[in-house]
């Protein structure tokens, strides 16, 4: 019985060789309007100089496989990828958030509520593993938002 073959995969160190400076500006927009846009749209809202600069970027994200046109011509995005620093981000409704932001808020909520509310029971061990493991995450969320590259 012959083996069924599977899709090639892209390749995602091509893609992420690709996928930098305003190449990623504008594959991020895209993420983060979640509808098709047009070339002078995407030129306006990332400040380009000129339309050109953004039809190039967009038609250099349809030849990786990310973008593809709806039928009226609008680019939108066909595949996620999460390679090179996107990975490093969720999005949520429209808003790219690191992914440590959501370990940072569990275990400030863990330590604020031994503080708060197990005042007369408080577990010090518990107090104190969730306080490090808070300033840990907020330090690292801290630390990729600022290398946010949109």
């Amino acid at each position: 019985m012959p083996e069924k073959t599977a899709k090639p995969e892209p390749d995602l160190k091509k893609i992420e060789y690709q996928l930098r400076g305003k190449t990623l500006q504008v594959y991020m927009h895209l993420l983060k309007v979640r509808r098709g846009v047009g070339v002078r749209e995407v030129q306006r809202a990332l400040g380009f100089s000129s339309p050109s600069l953004a039809f190039h970027h967009l038609e250099k994200l349809e030849s990786l496989g990310l973008v593809g046109k709806d039928r009226y011509g609008r680019y939108i995005v066909v595949r996620k990828v999460d390679v090179g620093i996107l990975g490093l981000f969720v999005n949520f409704l429209g808003l790219a958030l690191p992914r440590y932001l959501f370990y940072a808020s569990f275990f400030t909520t863990i330590a604020l509520h031994q503080l708060l509310f197990a005042a007369g029971r408080l577990n010090l061990t518990a107090l104190v593993i969730a306080s490090a493991a808070s300033i840990i995450f907020w330090y690292e969320t801290i630390r990729i938002w600022k290398r946010k590259p949109f």
